[in-house]
């Protein structure tokens, strides 16, 4: 019995020296790639016409950047919504995109890299129909403090050539 307090008493000593020096786990910058998507926007297609809304925040300690989407269309009675995770895998290095809808999809990035101002997810190869296997990948281009672009792309020749399926313009909404 002694030695259970003694192995208890070590675990709540190491955890409250890793909760005293690490507040914020996901406070180094590498975090912090993303925080240019944060805010509340009104996405516009390449059309001109708005597509939607979306409200992007920070949550669990800072750890994830979560969208809340929601289109302007309703169709066949239901206004497509849904929500993406966003997270950086420390251990892979990498960021990792997790989206899920009103409609029971779900989409994984599990790559995702950020340079030169912008980050790009890609999904695994993936059955398309048929035989056909693809991949798509998701752009997001940091345009300044008022506007992000979306670009969502899908390949069916292992990534040698692209084929746009959305092109968003995020505007800021004005308070």
């Amino acid at each position: 019995m002694t030695r259970f307090f003694s192995i208890l008493s070590l675990l709540l000593f190491a955890f409250a020296g890793y909760t005293q020096t690490n507040n914020k786990p996901c406070s180094n910058p590498i975090y912090r790639q993303f925080d240019f998507w944060i805010g509340e926007w009104e996405a516009y297609g390449l059309n001109g016409k708005k597509a939607g809304d979306s409200k992007i925040s920070l949550i669990l300690d800072s750890c994830i950047v979560l969208e809340e989407w929601t289109s302007v269309a309703v169709t066949q009675g239901l206004r497509y919504a849904g929500k993406s995770f966003n997270t950086y895998n420390a251990a892979r290095k990498q960021w990792q995109q997790t989206w899920v809808d009103n409609t029971g999809g779900s989409t994984e990035y599990p790559e995702g890299k950020y340079e030169d101002n912008k980050i790009v997810f890609k999904t695994t190869p993936f059955l398309f129909s048929g035989d056909t296997m693809a991949v798509r990948k998701l752009t997001f281009f940091n345009l300044g403090k008022e506007k992000v672009r979306q670009l969502g792309e899908i390949s069916k020749d292992n990534g040698l050539t692209w084929i746009t399926e959305y092109d968003l313009e995020y505007r800021r909404r004005r308070k």
